[in-house]
């Protein structure tokens, strides 16, 4: 077998391992919370019907939505809403106004992936525990107390990354899928007649006796289908080819047999609605199956904890979260990271979310909510992507994204009737998060225009200073400035408190990007400033990793020697200070102040060497 077959191979098993295991988890609960809803009257043609709209969803959202469409908009390889919103911000560039109101709707899309994130392990953790209960009534009290046990030791083992675990998850995801297809053939052969609900008649029936039920209904049927935008976020670590070949060839399949097996034992024994996914398991078979779909469960979890590191990268390296602490879980991977804050952050809401929702039913009303959400946000931008970006005629465009539209939102319409009953919960943390980016956006802003109408041209400078010059003390310092052209304060202070220039001076800035990676052809633009002195800018993608001193030694080729034992850096601490009248309401300047102050140390995000970063301190009023 060829390199490139064996590979490809073991792309497929990674993607069914991280991309669908929670959409693959959805069968511990979907059915149950249709059914269990009691808006549903119990007949074979309901049945028929349900099991007809539940393969019709994941036909039309996932195989031909995610699969065929999105998944072609990739951001240089990279997908996700994150991407899409780049995507769709580049299309219309010309277009300020629609710029910014897109961004708006992307970046709050993008918080409430978090409110997933936070939903996703808790439902699918407590759905797994939860068959304890199928097999003796009395560890029902302890479904919860596992379930945190579970998650604690889920998100302890984070620090040590997703390499150790990560290569059990395709082979154990897979067991799953197989478990899946053979539970759901067992039963469909005891009543093959359930297999005429492929057909979508039965949905389009059920919705015209029905259509006051299905408005209701379809806030549960989405959870069959949640999940689907993994697939997209996670098009960066696997590729679409193996995503593809992963849906197709194994996931759909064994989705569609298990949800259609357990249609057949309803048909049978109706009285296994209160939990029919764990029902179709013979008595034998029952603890095996609680402790693998257990494992699925945690690997579903983990694929959005993941997600949630990487998206806090890319939404820090896009200027709208302060810098925080982050650590590289593997030599290999630059993907993988652990950021301690959203580690145990999403800790204490999942834990929130547990206790106070109990189970997963109750947790099955807070979920479509931020998902039905983000899928709306995602078909909105796909519009403005192949419209502004791909040049297709607008009637093709509103015909293909005006049939996802339609679905889409009636989905996020049943899901608001779930507002009061537990959707609230992520639209609080989205909320939440989304008021802390804008404010940062914001506030560095008012930084930003502030320096600015303070800052004196670095060239104008330069000149004045070496009309008579200071004493030039051997070594290099490396100025950073967030303002090109401007004076860093850091120079000014040295200038003051010490009388002396370093042989070579670097006035460096760091540059984000929206694209995903920058490649070092395109790292470096130096330009000489004379004396000895040179402005330098450093261009990074928003998945690249900002690494100063190892992009500087890039410039030794063109004329400025950089010897690391004999070069400093030199920074300016800005302390905040809120005033009355500024540039935001008083609440959000000391918000953002807030913010500022505990930001993480640049010289850790830049990777700079501690024992040569000089930190020099002045204070911003906004």
């Amino acid at each position: 077998m060829s390199t490139q077959k064996t590979s490809l191979i073991a792309l497929i098993i990674g993607a069914v391992g991280v991309v669908y295991g929670d959409i693959g988890t959805s069968v511990l609960y979907a059915m149950k919370e249709i059914f269990g809803s009691g808006h549903v009257e119990f007949t074979p043609q309901n049945i028929y019907g349900i099991l007809s709209l539940i393969f019709w969803t994941l036909t039309v959202i996932v195989s031909v939505k995610y699969v065929a469409l999105v998944l072609r908009a990739d951001n240089e390889g990279e997908g996700g809403l994150v991407a899409m919103l780049t995507l769709a911000s580049r299309a219309v560039s010309d277009k300020p106004e629609l710029r910014r109101v897109l961004l708006m709707v992307g970046i709050f899309g993008t918080c409430l992936f978090y409110g997933d994130g936070v939903i996703t392990p808790a439902i699918s953790v407590l759905g797994a525990v939860e068959g304890l209960e199928v097999i003796s009534p009395q560890f029902k009290k302890y479904v919860v107390p596992v379930s945190l046990v579970i998650l604690f030791f889920l998100f302890l083992v984070q620090k040590r990354g997703t390499a150790g675990i990560g290569k059990f998850f395709g082979p154990i995801t897979l067991v799953w899928f197989a478990t899946l297809a053979g539970l759901g053939i067992f039963h469909i052969m005891g009543n093959p007649v359930v297999l005429k609900a492929l057909s979508p008649h039965y949905a389009l029936l059920f919705m015209w006796h029905n259509p006051g039920t299905t408005f209701i209904i379809l806030g549960a049927v989405v959870l069959c289908v949640t999940g689907a935008e993994a697939l997209y976020a996670d098009m960066g670590h696997f590729g679409k080819r193996p995503i593809r070949i992963a849906w197709f060839t194994v996931v759909m399949p064994a989705l569609t047999l298990n949800y259609f097996g357990q249609g057949a034992l309803l048909l049978a024994k109706p009285e296994t609605v209160k939990n029919p996914f764990y029902m179709m398991a013979p008595d034998w078979m029952l603890i095996p199956l609680v402790i693998l779909a257990t494992m699925a469960a945690v690997i579903a979890s983990q694929a959005l904890i993941s997600g949630a590191f990487s998206v806090t990268k890319q939404v820090v390296q896009l200027g709208f979260l302060p810098r925080l602490r982050m650590l590289h879980t593997s030599t290999k991977e630059t993907g993988q990271i652990y950021i301690p804050f959203v580690n145990w952050a999403l800790f204490v809401a999942i834990v929130l979310a547990v206790v106070m929702f109990k189970s997963s039913g109750a947790l099955a009303s807070a979920y479509g909510i931020a998902v039905t959400t983000d899928m709306l946000i995602t078909t909105i931008l796909t519009f403005f992507v192949i419209r502004h970006a791909w040049k297709y005629p607008l009637w093709l465009c509103i015909a293909a994204t005006g049939v996802f539209f339609i679905v889409d939102f009636a989905f996020w319409a049943s899901n608001m009737l779930k507002l009061l009953d537990g959707g609230w919960f992520p639209l609080v943390i989205g909320a939440a998060i989304f008021t802390l980016m804008i404010t940062w956006k914001q506030g560095r802003k008012l930084l930003h225009e502030k320096s600015k109408a303070d800052g004196i041209d670095l060239k104008s400078f330069l000149e004045a200073v070496f009309v008579s010059p200071p004493t030039r003390v051997e070594g290099t310092a490396v100025f950073l400035t967030s303002d090109q052209g401007t004076v860093p304060n850091a120079l000014l202070h040295n200038l003051k408190h010490n009388k002396v220039l370093h042989q070579h001076n670097l006035f460096v800035t760091v540059k984000s990007h929206e694209v995903p990676w920058i490649g070092l052809n395109k790292r470096v633009q130096i330009e000489p400033l004379g004396h000895d002195c040179w402005q330098v800018t450093l261009n990074f993608g928003f998945k690249n990793d900002p690494d100063v001193p190892e992009a500087l030694q890039q410039i030794t080729s063109r004329g400025c020697e950089l010897d690391p034992m004999q070069t400093s850096y030199f920074l300016s601490r800005d302390t905040v200070v809120p005033t009355i009248g500024g540039g935001m309401s008083e609440w959000r300047e000391k918000l953002f102040a807030q913010m500022h102050h505990n930001a993480s140390a640049a010289a850790d995000f830049l990777r700079l060497p501690n024992n040569a970063v000089v930190e020099l301190g002045s204070k911003v009023e906004i």
